[in-house]
């Protein structure tokens, strides 16, 4: 969600005291962009002969202190000759602002000017604003990191450094941000991958391009078991599409020219030989399938679902584990309605996300995303599209922000953004509504009175990409998936020896029930092995067998973090974990 104005503000000002004791600290320094972003705020610099370190930051930092201590004023001042203030830009070196300036002159550029107590103007920055009226409020900031950035984000241009920072009003407010920040670094999914034996990005491969190792996939294969189930039982029909197309299908439903830039194009062998696309989107395929039946009012809604492997093509420094990738698979549907149906469809995908997130144990926040500078169809029916999503969620009492501009090119949409254990929010879930395509592609229905029309499209996925919320998950849980998820969900550890073929019979007879048991025979310890198989590799259970355990054919039960729960016999365990795997958790083995 979009942080409040105040906190928004107090950024905005703490990213112009720190770009002034950037300069201050380093004269030569070229000043670029600053602003105020969800979490904190940067500023890019260009800073000849000086690559910033750690150290860097501590000094900047203190300059900051310093100069917030001296209680200086923010004052907006009207560029009065733009020309001018363009030609002092350049004389003082400053390329970048005077870059902006030229593109914005025309707009009544604004300086924000930093003054001391007599009125002296020590800073001036090119700003539209709003700032605080003085540093009073400026004490509880932090600089986080520094890292390369592209002026304008192109790679064409030169290399900038990106100093990250925070800021809010209490102290008590950082050190909870920074907290945080500490438990989210532990949590990295990247990190936990290589103790866990997850996933991996291969240069053989390509950056993005995701490999799925076996403890990864068994995790993978039980989300899409209960995706498949849910569909089903909430009338989906579930369908296959190819991984390419000809570019007559891309330029047909509208990506050619509105996404040409993400796609990726398959070398032709011969000129005259058709072009053919590496899919970024399933939507067009799934319209293809509607349109090979007649339809009318009573086959409708149908509600059409596909696991569908896409690839899109991304920046490499944007690419990171499994959150941003450029080959992934989206749990991808298309419902097909009449205007009639249209509440209860996206009432019943509102159900859908909120059944699932729960599953998990997931708050979301939702925002509705509205039309963008770049768009294609009729205007009117953008607003139909944007007052049904609105109309949908008002009926049911749902809080929403609303996110001017941030629509698809095709339609409007609700995003629904996930909380994770530790309060960061995800973007997964998104429910878009189209008019545009069902139009260029001319599908239709019979209505009851019996005129063709065209049908309602909404585009919905409830994961978004099987990759990024899997990443998600694995941070979610800090690696420790609950039992039903878990790669393997118990571990029989022998105390010796002579204890390992009775273990390998208990493996073996939860193997048969479909219980994912790992056999740890190893010659180490027990109290090594328990540790590990509960600590390290995260399995939820952990039965120990022994003399006493053979002789009363029952197990001695450690639970990860929980210790030991007692011993039980062989079969009641069996059955309560059976329990605990078909409930998601919902009751637990005691």
């Amino acid at each position: 969600m979009e942080v409040n104005e105040e906190l928004q503000t107090l950024r905005h000002s703490t990213s112009h005291i720190m770009a002034q004791a950037v300069q201050n600290l380093f004269p030569k320094a070229k000043l670029a962009i600053g602003p105020a972003i969800e979490n904190g705020f940067y500023y890019d610099f260009d800073i000849e002969g000086t690559t910033l370190n750690e150290e860097n930051l501590k000094d900047i930092e203190k300059e900051m202190r310093r100069l917030v201590e001296q209680n200086l004023t923010f004052e907006k001042y009207v560029i009065p000759d733009v020309q001018k203030q363009i030609d002092e830009f350049k004389a003082q070196g400053e390329i970048y602002k005077a870059e902006l300036l030229e593109e914005h002159k025309d707009d009544n550029p604004t300086l924000y000017l930093t003054k001391d107590k007599d009125g002296n103007v020590l800073f001036n920055d090119l700003c539209a604003g709003p700032h605080l009226e003085n540093t009073k409020p400026i004490r509880a900031f932090k600089l986080l990191s520094v890292a390369g950035a592209y002026w304008r984000g192109s790679e064409k241009n030169k290399m900038l450094q990106r100093i990250y920072a925070t800021a809010f009003f209490t102290r008590e407010e950082l050190n909870a941000y920074l907290t945080m920040l500490e438990e989210a670094k532990k949590r990295d999914h990247r990190k936990l991958s290589a103790a866990l034996d997850l996933f991996s990005v291969r240069d053989e491969i390509g950056g993005g391009l995701v490999l799925w190792h076996p403890n990864l996939a068994m995790v993978r294969e039980e989300i899409e078991n209960y995706w498949r189930e849910e569909h089903r039982k909430r009338g989906y029909v579930i369908v296959n599409t190819p991984q390419i197309a000809k570019s007559k299908l891309w330029e047909l439903s509208g990506h050619i020219d509105h996404y040409r830039e993400n796609m990726f194009f398959i070398q032709k062998e011969n000129e005259e030989d058709d072009q053919y696309i590496v899919k970024p989107m399933n939507c067009p395929f799934h319209i293809l399938i509607y349109q090979a039946n007649r339809h009318s009012y009573r086959s409708l809604p149908l509600r059409m679902a596909e696991l569908g492997t896409v690839y899109r093509k991304e920046k490499s420094g944007a690419l990171a584990g499994l959150t941003r990738v450029q080959g992934f698979t989206q749990d991808d549907a298309h419902i097909f309605c009449t205007p009639e149906q249209l509440v209860d469809e996206i009432n019943a995908i509102i159900d859908f996300v909120a059944d699932t997130m729960d599953i998990f144990n997931m708050k979301f926040e939702v925002e509705l995303s509205t039309r963008p500078e770049s768009y294609v169809g009729d205007l009117k029916n953008w607003e139909l599209a944007e007052a049904g999503l609105k109309e949908a969620m008002d009926k049911r009492g749902m809080q929403y922000e609303i996110n001017e501009g941030d629509g698809a090119f095709y339609g409007p949409k609700i995003d629904f953004k996930v909380k994770d254990a530790i309060g960061r929010t995800w973007q997964c879930a998104t429910i878009q509504l189209d008019f545009n395509l069902p139009e260029r592609f001319d599908i239709k229905y019979q209505d009851k009175d019996g005129l063709l029309k065209t049908p309602v499209m909404l585009h919905r996925v409830i994961f978004g990409s099987m990759e990024r919320f899997h990443g998600i998950l694995i941070e979610h849980y800090a690696g420790a998936f609950p039992t039903w998820l878990a790669p393997h969900q118990v571990a029989i550890v022998p105390i010796a020896d002579r204890h390992a073929d009775a273990a390998a019979q208990i493996a073996d007879n939860l193997k048969k029930q479909g219980i994912r048991a790992l056999l740890d025979d190893r010659s180490e310890s027990m109290n090594y092995k328990i540790r590990e198989n509960l600590q390290h590799k995260k399995i939820p259970y952990v039965l120990v067998v022994g003399d006493k355990e053979i002789e009363e054919k029952t197990v001695a039960i450690r639970a990860r973090g929980r210790g030991q729960i007692g011993t039980k016999p062989m079969d009641e365990f069996a059955s309560k974990l059976l329990e605990e795997i078909k409930t998601k958790g919902k009751t637990i083995v005691e």
